[in-house]
């Protein structure tokens, strides 16, 4: 099941995916009760169990309220997180290495934040920036949709608390980050998190530790690997940070890039105006964004 953020010529609204990706069932235009944002909704106790029932009755009735995919604009899932979405840094070995050596390989997860205005959706543009970084690069990631309040949260009870996965492309200026000696700044420049194109529940998903990941700037493979190969898979990920923090209904984490970032070439490859940036996860689909032209 996939949920999505997106707009016609009425208004906002969270929807269903149809199977075939051809249609979109708008399902807060049906029940009025339903909050009017997806990350709402995901706080609302029996959102999933209603969303359900209310797709299955409009199939079966052949309802005329599902819109053609094409008519509409898929927005980011969640178009402005309430808290930072929390990113987990160096989580492939070999990014870690291609960042810097084997003895960068952590020890314990990374932990870094962007902020809520980082965030656009598929098919936005990203800001090039050039006044103020010559060095943007991507990071394509899966990443994790919290659906239930919990602190202390045990490994072996993590997955319970996820209520589905998105894509995320954790844009980066690397200059800024070396230049501030940390991560922020240059993971938090305007419209370097594109988000989308929805989040797959996570009982239609299954494994999130076993998904094929990949990278394409102008159609060329840049990222390709496999989410079993995270240094700290998902279960321990938010294990760690629900130890000391309450994680909620909505929050939002990155869970690392691959090798294959422009930074890590010799010489490096940054992104230019232009640039075509698609990231593709198994299971979930694909998130394309370009950078802003001159």
């Amino acid at each position: 099941m996939k949920f999505v953020t997106a707009q016609d010529e009425e208004g906002v609204f969270v929807g269903i995916i149809e199977e075939g990706e051809k249609r979109v069932l708008p399902l807060n235009r049906r029940e009025n009760d339903l909050p009017e944002t997806l990350e709402e909704c995901i706080a609302t106790s029996g959102f999933f169990e209603q969303a359900i029932s209310i797709y299955q009755q409009a199939k079966a009735a052949a309802d005329e309220q599902f819109i053609n995919l094409e008519a509409v604009t898929l927005l980011a899932p969640i178009p402005r997180p309430k808290k930072n979405i929390y990113c987990v840094g160096k989580n492939y070995a070999e990014h870690a290495i291609e960042m810097g050596s084997k003895d960068d390989i952590p020890q314990h997860i990374i932990v870094f934040t962007k902020a809520p205005t980082t965030v656009i959706g598929p098919n936005e543009r990203v800001l090039h920036h050039r006044d103020i970084t010559e060095q943007l690069d991507y990071e394509g990631e899966l990443a994790v949709i919290i659906g239930k309040k919990g602190t202390k949260i045990n490994r072996e009870d993590a997955l319970n608390y996820v209520f589905g996965y998105t894509i995320i492309n954790d844009v980066t200026a690397r200059d800024l980050q070396s230049k501030h000696k940390q991560y922020f700044i240059g993971k938090s420049l305007d419209t370097t998190c594109p988000m989308g194109p929805w989040i797959v529940h996570a009982s239609a998903l299954g494994n999130p530790n076993s998904l094929n990941i990949e990278t394409r700037i102008n159609h060329e493979i840049r990222q390709q690997s496999n989410t079993e190969n995270f240094i700290f898979p998902v279960e321990e990920i938010i294990s760690v940070l629900s130890q000391g923090m309450t994680l909620e209904p909505g929050d939002i984490i990155a869970t690392g890039t691959p090798s294959g970032v422009g930074k890590g070439f010799k010489p490096p490859r940054f992104l230019k105006a232009g640039d075509e940036m698609a990231v593709t996860i198994e299971k979930i689909g694909t998130l394309i964004n370009h950078i802003q032209a001159d």
